[in-house]
């Protein structure tokens, strides 16, 4: 029994890098039972962060152990996205707010317990068929065997192909986010309400170097009429050279007019309702 016993707790090591996060119904498929987690939890060669959760001990538990624990170990498809993405890619100068939420985007519901885990963020979920008609993924997004540092790229499928895979900590896990030009999209579908005029207009006036063939791409595969609209408003304010290369013909930006902001103005150039004060100074 204790060379048994030594040889599942030699699997565990292989199987749960230290600081990811694995669910019961995870271990117990893998021959975890529950009594070996309670034995592992007593000798402390697991602890468990929230009910039915479990993690080899290592430091404290940061958000992104937990977003690469769901898309590399947990088989759940979710994407970093929105201003989360970001901020990670180099944007957090002109989103300067202390981080207290990372956004995950997908189609199913997040698990329950990531809301009862002990980090200092919480973890904002959204549809991702709200802004397009196709999820980047329907599974797990990647393994933890992935080098990264080689591999930048997930596929060469035009839907695939706007998120990027981060290395982060020791081992360059990879942690997979939406591109800029995709984050851009899923930002601006919160405004007004969780995201302010004024943030964005300094964010898209600093995305000088987007992907003129993504941004394209992504205007196809985007139904929201209000996000397009936008999009091109700020675009149209700020004039990126990226601007001149995308077609706007072959885009479908509705009938009618929007009222985005209740009691702003009117922009008869895009139809859509804008704050008073956007160019205040």
């Amino acid at each position: 029994m204790a060379k048994q016993t030594k040889s599942k707790l030699k699997s565990l090591e292989q199987d749960v890098p230290e600081g990811l996060i694995v669910t019961a119904a995870w271990l117990t498929k893998r021959g975890y039972s529950s009594s070996l987690r309670s034995q592992y939890l007593d000798a402390e060669w697991l602890d468990q962060p929230a009910r039915g959760v479990f993690r080899r001990p290592r430091g404290h538990l940061r958000w992104e152990q937990v977003v690469i624990s769901l898309q590399a170990l947990l088989d759940f498809p979710a994407v970093v996205g929105g201003r989360t993405a970001l901020e990670l890619q180099g944007y957090a100068h002109f989103l300067s707010q202390e981080q207290r939420e990372v956004h995950l985007y997908g189609q199913k519901p997040l698990p329950a317990w990531m809301g009862k885990l002990p980090l200092a963020q919480r973890f904002i979920f959204h549809k991702s068929t709200r802004v397009f008609r196709n999820d980047p993924f329907t599974r797990g997004v990647t393994s933890l065997s992935r080098n990264v540092r080689t591999n930048e790229t997930v596929s060469n499928d035009p839907i695939h192909s706007n998120v990027n895979i981060l290395p982060w900590g020791q081992w360059d896990w990879p942690l997979t986010v939406s591109t800029p030009e995709r984050a851009l999209f899923e930002m601006l579908d919160e405004l007004p309400n969780r995201e302010s005029f004024h943030l964005v207009d300094k964010l898209v006036g600093g995305m000088q170097s987007l992907s003129p063939r993504r941004l394209q791409k992504l205007l196809k595969d985007c139904h929201n009429i209000k996000v397009k609209r936008l999009f091109f408003f700020f675009a149209d304010r700020h004039s990126p050279a990226w601007l001149k290369m995308i077609n706007r013909n072959v885009v479908d930006l509705g009938k009618g007019d929007r009222m985005v902001v209740r009691g702003g103005r009117f922009d008869p150039v895009h139809r859509i309702t804008v704050p008073e004060d956007l160019d205040a100074v």
